[in-house]
């Protein structure tokens, strides 16, 4: 269900990255339009008369918050709080939620899910067949009503089309994504292409990252809980519902104080970037923690997310010998409840 994205004048480097011959890219993003296929994201749909209450037993959102309205993040951890996936939920109609993740998280979240769905009237569907495109600049939302005929929403709220959805992201400039069945992507790829440039995926990985949002990956799922990625500081913990898998774990971490590890973003004085995984060191070189994702930004130096110590630890910091410079996150690190911000439509 793919064929469309053969057909962009793009190359695959891998399953989860298209690349343009753009140049300029991350700069281009910054001061115009561009347009991205997002091949690294993917989608599991959850519907059925028992959708909403097989969901509310197993995520960290309140699931009657997803009311087509407003698409809050989430999280599917262990019994001992650790994330399975993180994701975005929303509703397509009325028991039927999509949820969206890293593609590698799909196939896992799936069979997990499937353990508890014959106790409801719930159906698990991965979603090959359809298409996710990213709009990113500043006249992305005018260029999206104008093309996609659909009232762009505010970040990590949705509007709905005929056969699509259209979601908002934050980051350091407006971004839409835009979900809709593959058999129309080459259609709405070759309309938006009128007013916005193709770039790499990568570009919108970037602005993941500049906006401090990390999407785990299959490699990094079972190993941090919620709130080392920030989660309850962007909306993803409902700490106002009641019980769901790992929900004492995740609440007790927060009511005690007992994060010890928390997201950071940062820059590296170099061009190289970082597998995932490497350790960020301490000036003895003592590992503080790991990098999740790196992306090369407008001046091709790396900017990273790291799962970080919240210790003191003496400096310079450095990853594979490139020294790391902390950046300011562009949210206050404290509690904001996704009841709050399903009331900002």
């Amino acid at each position: 269900m793919n064929d469309w994205l053969d057909r962009l004048g793009g190359r695959r480097e891998d399953d989860t990255r298209l690349v343009f011959e753009t140049p300029d890219q991350a700069h281009l993003a910054m001061d115009a339009t561009v347009m991205t296929p997002l091949v690294h994201l993917g989608i599991l749909d959850v519907s059925g008369a028992d959708a909403e209450r097989f969901l509310q037993g197993q995520t960290s959102a309140q699931v009657s918050l997803a009311d087509g309205t407003f698409a809050p993040l989430t999280s599917f951890c262990t019994p001992k709080g650790r994330m399975l996936a993180n994701a975005q939920l929303w509703r397509v109609a009325e028991g039927h939620y999509r949820l969206l993740m890293h593609r590698s998280l799909v196939a896992g979240l799936h069979g997990h899910l499937k353990k508890f769905a014959p106790f409801y009237k719930a159906e698990l569907r991965v979603r090959d067949d359809l298409a996710l495109i990213g709009l990113i600049g500043r006249e992305a939302p005018a260029v999206a009503e104008a093309r996609l005929d659909v009232r762009p929403p505010t970040a990590w709220h949705q509007a709905n089309g005929d056969d699509l959805q259209l979601l908002a992201h934050p980051g350091p400039r407006p971004r839409l994504l835009a979900s809709l069945p593959a058999e129309r992507a080459e259609a709405v790829w070759q309309s938006l292409a009128d007013q916005a440039t193709p770039v790499d995926n990568a570009i919108w990985r970037l602005h993941d990252i500049q906006a401090g949002l990390a999407w785990l990956n299959a490699d990094q799922a079972d190993a941090h809980l919620p709130q080392m990625l920030n989660w309850e500081a962007l909306g993803g913990i409902s700490f106002k519902k009641g019980c769901y898998t790992g929900q004492e774990v995740v609440a007790r971490a927060h009511f005690r104080g007992q994060v010890k590890k928390r997201l950071v973003r940062g820059q590296l004085e170099g061009e190289r970037l970082p597998a995932e995984g490497s350790a960020v060191e301490d000036a003895n070189g003592k590992s503080l923690g790991e990098v999740l994702c790196a992306e090369l930004d407008a001046y091709g130096q790396p900017e990273v997310l790291a799962v970080m110590s919240t210790r003191e630890a003496p400096e310079p910091l450095s990853v594979d010998g490139q020294q790391f410079k902390r950046l300011q996150l562009p949210y206050p690190l404290e509690r904001l409840d996704p009841e709050s911000l399903a009331t900002k439509a």
